[in-house]
Order: structure tokens, then C-alpha cells, then sequence
């Protein structure tokens, strides 16, 4: 089974970003009702970790846009807060400024909560010579190495050791390499070429990741003076400069939100206009969706979709974009659960990321499970239950299904969901969900 990497936290910790236990808030969920209007899709969280990670690699200001307000979010600022960058946000925007770096190190408290903190490893090195970041701890959905990332620093010219939980890296200026990491990996690809911007000579990353959150920051890359080449593709070359400066960007709308929301407007026969897409990046998931029976159609920044039936189930295996995407598995998994006919949903990158069939067993569904293989018998209705969030993805597949259960669902363990959606109650409401969350009581605990 081919491992790879995506920008995500740490799972089933019920941590803060400071490593205090969380307040156990859920979600309570009326079934049956058809959703129907429009929803504005916020930034990308996968696209947002790695920009904000950039501002490392100049001593100018960055200014963002589009930057969603995430636990991850919040936990990436903080962490660049102690670096020395001075951040300013007001609202979507955020304005870093990286001119004084005080400590090039990323502690293992801040670490644990988040994977994608390994993405300042790359920037830190490469600007400040030197780099001290803390082993990313397990991950619920399954194992997500970093050796790809050492590896390639390591070949680049870096002198890196393990001590004590922390990778110790080192080095006077890296050079431009040829980079082919043995397997596609998101983060390694994210990391190895921001070092690269500021490399002594051409670094070439033969088997980059193609994922559209790569291509955003590889154009602010380039905003911000990095001279690369074949942006968008599995071949990324990148010719070093001394120096990179400022710039001004936006972060790419969020496709698995917006893929989530599809999902749901699907799953309850509705009709839903999603604003500020990149409906390309969605290829995967809107041929699948039209595979149900849904009547998708697309401008340039928008997506609707519309469901006048019972879906039609369908068949699929995740895979690195453009391929469809494992962060859309759980979702269309809950829809198929409620389809008519039998499917079978193969995932290829993740070996836990199944977790959530004991949950949406729970709601009444049929799934059965053999290796990385689960096969679908869809039922008319669920019925609505207790049932318990086990990662960020899992989270929206059992909103999904609860948004089509008969009576009530109640999901614990939210604070998965607010790594990676905005809101996302407050969205479904608007356009005709009975959700709400419920604030967890005093004392209470995730």
C-alpha cells in the first residue's frame, strides 16, 4: 500500500494547540430535510499551512487573503508567533512579517497537535541555515513518515540528526539537487521545494505532488521572486535565488469543503450553489457525482448541484490528484450508504482511514470490510444514533449521514471538524440543515 503525506493535525488528542485538553462541544443533527441555496466556500486549510510557512523564507511582509479561521490555522500562527514573525490578522486576512527570526525551532508542544508544523523545517533551514523541529507524533488515519522530507534536505547538503525527538539540521547554504522521493508525498514535496527556492543552483523534484494546494503555493513562490519551472505537473525544477521578497495572495478555495457540500446537497435530494470554486480542481469528484445522477453544472468560480432522486450508487479508489481524493473517501462513502445499489470504495493511501464504517454502522448502514476494500449495500434510510468523530474526514461523513437520518444524530468529538471546516454548521443551516452545535459542559472533555 503506497503511504503518502497530507497537511493535517493530530488525531483523538482532545489537545489545544498549547496542549490543554479541549471542551467536548458536539454537533446535534434533525434529519430529512432537503438543503437548498448557496454556501461561499472558505481558503483551503491545505493550501493556507504551507503559504503561511513561506513567510519564513523572506525578511519582507506577506499578506494573505483567504485565509480560513481553522484550530490549525490558529496553531501555525502561534507557532510562527514564537519564531519571531510578527503576525497581524483581521478577519480573512493575515499580514506576516518574518524580518527577525528569534528562534529557528519548532517545539514539540505545538508539534503534536499538528503534522503539518514539519513544513517549517524546509523555509528555516534554507533562510536561517539551521533548523530544530520536533518528531510529528502517530496519526489516527495512519503512518505519515518523514524520511522523505530528511532524505531529500540531507542530499541538498544538509547535515540533519535525531536527538532527543527533534530533527537538528544544519547547513551553510543548500544545494540544487536532483530530488526522487519514493513515493508522492504532499508536505516532502511542499517542504523540499521551498528549501529549494533558496538553493545554490537547479533543483529538480522528479515525482512532485500535483495536488492543487502544491500548485498555490508554488505560485506564490513565484509571487515572491522564486524562478520555477513546470508548476502543476510531476516535474518541478527550481533555479535558487540569493534573496526572495514580499508579496500578496490569495489562497486557493478549499475543494474538499466544497466536495463535502456537494456530498450533502446529493445525499438529501437538494439543490446548492457553492461560491468561489476552482471547479477544475474538482474533476474527480464532480464526474463521480454526476455518476449518481446528480445534474452538476459550472462557471468559472462557481459549482451547482442539484438531485431530484434516490442516488445511484457508485464505485471508486482514491489516488494523488488528479485521481479521486482520499479526503473525499468518508463523504462519498456516507452518500453511497443511502444509494441505490451496491458500490465498492477502495482506499489506497491511508491504512486506518476506515475508522468511520463503525460509526455510520451505528446510523443503520451496510458496509462491510475486507483489507483496504469496503463494499456498500446502500439502505433506504438511516436512523439517526450517537456516533463519534475518529478524524477531520470521518467527521463530515457522519454530518452527511446524519443530515438523511431519520430523527436525531448527535456527534461528539467536533474538535476534528474544526481543523479543517469553518463554520460548517452555520453553512449547512443557511441553506436549510437543522444542526446545531451544543456547547460542552463545564468540566467536560473531548
Amino acid at each position: 500500500m503506497r503511504i503518502t503525506q497530507e497537511s493535517a493535525g493530530a488525531a483523538g488528542n482532545g489537545e489545544s494547540a498549547a496542549g490543554e485538553r479541549v471542551a467536548a462541544d458536539h454537533l446535534e443533527i434533525e434529519g430529512g430535510e432537503r438543503l437548498a441555496g448557496e454556501i461561499t466556500v472558505s481558503g483551503a486549510k491545505n493550501a493556507a499551512l504551507p503559504i503561511l510557512c513561506a513567510s519564513l523564507l523572506t525578511a519582507e511582509p506577506l499578506v494573505l487573503g483567504n485565509v480560513p479561521d481553522l484550530h490549525d490555522v490558529r496553531t501555525m500562527l502561534t507557532l510562527l508567533a514564537r519564531m519571531g514573525v510578527k503576525v497581524e490578522r483581521e478577519g480573512e486576512s493575515v499580514t506576516l512579517d518574518a524580518s527577525q527570526i528569534t528562534e529557528a525551532a519548532a517545539p514539540y508542544e505545538l508539534v503534536k497537535t499538528m503534522r503539518a508544523s514539519i513544513l517549517v523545517l524546509g523555509p528555516l533551514l534554507a533562510r536561517c541555515g539551521e533548523a530544530r523541529v520536533s518528531l510529528p507524533g502517530g496519526c489516527a488515519i495512519g503512518a505519515r513518515p518523514v524520511d522523505q522530507h530528511i532524505k531529500g534536505l540531507q542530499k541538498m547538503g544538509a547535515e540533519i540528526t535525531l536527538t532527543h525527538g527533534d530533527i537538528v539540521a544544519k547547513a551553510s547554504r543548500l544545494r540544487g539537487e536532483t530530488l526522487v522521493t519514493d513515493m508522492i508525498t504532499v508536505t516532502g514535496t511542499e517542504n523540499l521545494l521551498m528549501a529549494a527556492t533558496l538553493a545554490d543552483g537547479v533543483t529538480v523534484l522528479a515525482n512532485a505532488a500535483r495536488e492543487p494546494e502544491v500548485t498555490d503555493l508554488a505560485n506564490l513562490l513565484v509571487k515572491m521572486g522564486a524562478k520555477i519551472e513546470g508548476i502543476g505537473t510531476e516535474r518541478l525544477v527550481v533555479t535558487g535565488v540569493a534573496r526572495l521578497h514580499g508579496a500578496t495572495h490569495d489562497v486557493v478555495p478549499d475543494r474538499i469543503e466544497a466536495g463535502t457540500f456537494l456530498c450533502a446537497a446529493v445525499a438529501t435530494r437538494g439543490d446548492i450553489t457553492l461560491r468561489r470554486v476552482v471547479p477544475g480542481t474538482l474533476d474527480a469528484v464532480i464526474a463521480k457525482l454526476r455518476e449518481t445522477g446528480a445534474n452538476v453544472t459550472a462557471g468559472a468560480d462557481w459549482l451547482r448541484v442539484s438531485m431530484d432522486r434516490r442516488a445511484q450508487a457508485v464505485s471508486f479508489e482514491t489516488s494523488e490528484y488528479p485521481a479521486f481524493p482520499t479526503d473525499m473517501q468518508a463523504q462519498f462513502m456516507a452518500l453511497n450508504c443511502i444509494a441505490q445499489g451496491a458500490s465498492q470504495v477502495v482506499e489506497t493511501i491511508f491504512e486506518n482511514r476506515f475508522m468511520h464504517v463503525q460509526e455510520l454502522l451505528r446510523l443503520g448502514a451496510n458496509i462491510g470490510i475486507e483489507g483496504n476494500t469496503a463494499r456498500i449495500a446502500g439502505v433506504e434510510r438511516l436512523s439517526g444514533a450517537h456516533v463519534m468523530a475518529t478524524d477531520l474526514r470521518a467527521s463530515a461523513s457522519l454530518i452527511v449521514a446524519g443530515l438523511t437520518a431519520d430523527g436525531r444524530t448527535l456527534v461528539d468529538r467536533i474538535h476534528h471538524l474544526d481543523r479543517g471546516y469553518h463554520r460548517i454548521e452555520a453553512k449547512l443551516c443557511a441553506v436549510g440543515a437543522r444542526i446545531r452545535r451544543v456547547q460542552a459542559r463545564q468540566g467536560e472533555i473531548a
